[in-house]
């Protein structure tokens, strides 16, 4: 039979590998600022996930689920933002931009 000792600390090594697993990319990419390495639509479901594994956890009661995903949740939107901050601008042709005071030749 397996102890309630070793039962909390596998859980809590999960946990703690988790909350760990967001923070190489947040640092590369603040570092580097650039994120186009980084999948939008992955982080967006993911950032999903952990609200939901976060309301599953309120539902229940269960501090240690709420507590770690909470975490896992704000590293998860932190990656997300700086996508979302460091997205390549696309650039239009000069004549083509409102409000720049020139006219088109012709």
């Amino acid at each position: 039979m397996i102890g309630p000792i070793l039962i909390n600390t596998v859980g809590v090594a999960a946990a703690a590998c988790s909350m760990a697993s967001f923070v190489p990319q947040a640092l590369k990419i603040v570092r580097e600022r650039d994120a186009t390495s980084v999948s939008l639509r992955m982080y967006v479901v993911t950032v999903l996930a952990f609200a939901l594994w976060t309301s599953y956890g309120f539902l229940l009661k269960s501090w240690p689920l709420i507590g770690s995903n909470l975490v896992c949740l704000a590293l998860a939107g932190l990656i997300l933002c700086l996508k979302l901050r460091y997205r390549p601008r696309v650039l239009r042709p000069r004549s083509a931009r409102q409000g720049t005071g020139q006219v088109p030749l012709g």
